[in-house]
């Protein structure tokens, strides 16, 4: 239990992490108990003055029964942009806890694309008990938002931007943003749009601030602007922010229209999110896999891809069924195939990351596809010869048999090249029949090189030991 003056003083940040980042076990028992004790003074003094990141981790650190009393008991003192930054299954069970008319109040405060982020994942009905209880503005505005495809600009926008017409002066648009209240709380740019809200061009803030009043707002825009329409798929605009390293877009519709824009924290959330999917994708796991999920949850999700590599594997161990006479007279080749399997599985791996994310980059199209083909293959051939030297000497030594070390070399050989080939035609031979790479080229990689490594060490063994 803290002491009472603890209590009342804020947290600093440095008290409540380890130095490698982690939040202190003691500091969480702390919130902990605060909220069992019923004390919002205790725990106002303990996360109340938190950036609404770091209170998004002590919500996920707690108990998931203490969660929502820990809402209830800050109330409006609670930032509802804390939900933001926790797992999608915390915030669910949050939300449903605390009621249509406490989170449709928090989500008020908040920007609109941090508001479609705390709701876009609740059930529809939820989505609309909440909507009924905010202001008709409020309502239609999250309403639209929420009608774009998920992973669309338009679901990453927020509504709230400054936008004048060309005719307006640069001192009278200061004096607009110094006495109008509803403007966002931080921008880099303005937009200058006709009377019918068709996007004529942005306005650095900087470059605003530098130019005496009487200037026109029409005769600073850049009208290079970079907008994306609503329908844009959200890691193609990812792509412009880093071609062209922009701070934010204007978001248009069909018609040219300004409606929203995108700022860089929302593209650094993309980023993060598009590679965090492609890497469960290549491990088998699903992408909507939680930390906070439970136990059946996240065991039916890897379920499937599991049976998959299940009957992969009958198939590559059904070549060591072809071989069944030779492995009965040699044990040392039963001993030896897997290191020849498993070497070549690594190297694939190795080349089908670099293949899977260059295609999720656009780096990797029919310009280049032949010369990273060409330079995976005798990447393959050189640490293939390297490795049947290695493996060579080793693998005579111990069983001592010459002989059993150049089978083993030319399959070690045999098996890199065909990693590497697998590991980069796998993924352009699904990206062309529209299938995502990054889920499916493990299992069928890890099929070649397994049928590929038995089948080249078994084979060469049998022709060379039978032919002598």
């Amino acid at each position: 239990m803290l002491e009472e003056k603890d209590a009342a003083a804020p947290a600093p940040v440095d008290a409540m992490r380890e130095e490698e980042g982690a939040l202190r076990p003691e500091f969480v028992e702390h919130v902990a108990q605060a909220i069992a004790d019923d004390d919002p003074a205790a725990l106002h003094g303990l996360v109340g003055d938190l950036h609404a990141a770091d209170l998004g981790d002590v919500i996920e650190g707690l108990e998931p029964e203490l969660r929502p009393r820990l809402v209830k008991l800050l109330g409006r003192d609670f930032d509802f942009l804390a939900l933001t930054e926790v797992d999608a299954t915390v915030r669910e069970a949050i939300v449903e806890e605390l009621g249509a008319a406490a989170v449709a109040e928090g989500v008020r405060e908040l920007e609109s694309d941090d508001a479609v982020a705390i709701l876009a994942d609740l059930p529809q009905d939820e989505q609309t008990e909440i909507l009924e209880q905010l202001p008709a503005r409020e309502r239609v505005m999250l309403a639209r938002i929420l009608l774009y495809p998920e992973n669309s600009a338009g679901r990453r926008m927020q509504t709230e931007f400054i936008a004048v017409p060309p005719t307006w002066t640069v001192g009278r648009t200061i004096d607009h943003l110094r006495e109008t209240p509803d403007v966002p709380d931080r921008f880099w740019e303005l937009y200058c749009v006709d009377a019918a809200d068709r996007l004529q061009g942005t306005v650095a803030l900087d470059r605003l601030l530098r130019t005496k009043r009487p200037v026109p707002i029409g005769e600073l825009l850049d009208e290079e602007a970079h907008p994306v329409r609503v329908s844009d798929d959200q890691e193609d605009v990812a792509r412009l922010f880093e071609h062209y390293d922009l701070v934010s877009t204007p978001v248009v519709d069909a018609s040219d229209r300004l409606v929203g824009v995108i700022t860089f924290d929302d593209i650094v959330d993309v980023i993060e999110e598009a590679a965090e999917e492609d890497i469960r994708a290549l491990g088998g796991v699903g992408r909507e896999e939680e930390l906070s999920d439970p136990v059946l949850h996240v065991a039916r999700g890897r379920f499937n891809w599991l049976l998959v590599n299940l009957a992969t594997a009958f198939l590559a161990s059904s070549v060591l069924g072809l071989f069944e006479g030779e492995l009965q007279k040699m044990v040392a080749l039963a001993v030896l195939a897997p290191i020849v399997a498993s070497q070549g599985g690594n190297a694939a791996t190795q080349t089908m990351t670099v293949a899977v994310r260059a295609l999720a980059r656009r780096e990797l199209s029919s310009l280049n596809a032949a010369r990273l083909v060409l330079r995976e293959v005798l990447v393959g051939l050189v640490n293939g010869l390297a490795f049947a030297v290695i493996t060579g000497v080793a693998a005579g030594a111990w069983f001592r048999l010459p002989d059993l070390g150049l089978v083993i070399g030319l399959a070690m050989i045999c098996n890199l090249v065909a990693g590497a080939l697998g590991g980069i035609l796998v993924p352009l031979a699904l990206q062309h029949f529209r299938a995502d790479p990054a889920i499916s080229s493990g299992v069928f990689v890890t099929t070649v090189t397994d049928v590929v490594g038995f089948f080249s060490f078994l084979g060469i063994a049998t022709l060379w030991f039978g032919l002598k």
